[in-house]
């Protein structure tokens, strides 16, 4: 059975009980599980208004590093998910989960996944502060 359970980029909020749901597996002694959500600050500047953008090839990129990190740690079930759109504060924007044998390789299997995730997968924000400005950040800067 392929550890890959769920990946996705939607336009739809995400779910934290369907993505837990999807890494439940009896051989793991840990399941790590990184939420991410819209805050209403950035470096200090509050957040009136944010939307994520997705190149095409990103659900392909995003493939690419869960195979990586499944690869790289004793993974028994993974699964990431993304927002795209308008987002408000609050919103949920990512979810990663990883289980693994033990917590500790747990833990680290989900802290890379995230990490790549922001590095690799081609997701951008745009967002727009309460005095006006607007600026475009890579969704993993």
């Amino acid at each position: 059975m392929d550890v890959i359970r769920l990946l996705g980029i939607r336009d739809t909020p995400l779910s934290v009980d369907e993505v837990l749901g999807a890494v439940g597996d009896h051989a793991a002694g840990g399941t790590a599980l990184f939420v991410g959500t819209v805050r209403e600050q950035d470096h200090g500047r509050p957040v009136r208004l944010l939307s994520y953008s997705a190149h095409p090839s990103a659900a392909d990129v995003l493939r690419r590093v869960a195979e990586k990190v499944a690869a790289d740690y004793p993974v028994t079930a993974l699964a990431a998910v993304h927002r795209v759109g308008d987002l408000e504060l609050g919103d949920i924007a990512v979810i990663v989960a990883v289980a693994c044998p033990h917590r500790g390789e747990a833990f680290e299997a989900s802290r890379r996944l995230i990490d790549d995730l922001k590095q690799e997968v081609p997701i951008w924000k745009h967002q727009e502060f309460t005095d006006g400005d607007a600026e475009w950040v890579g969704a993993c800067d």
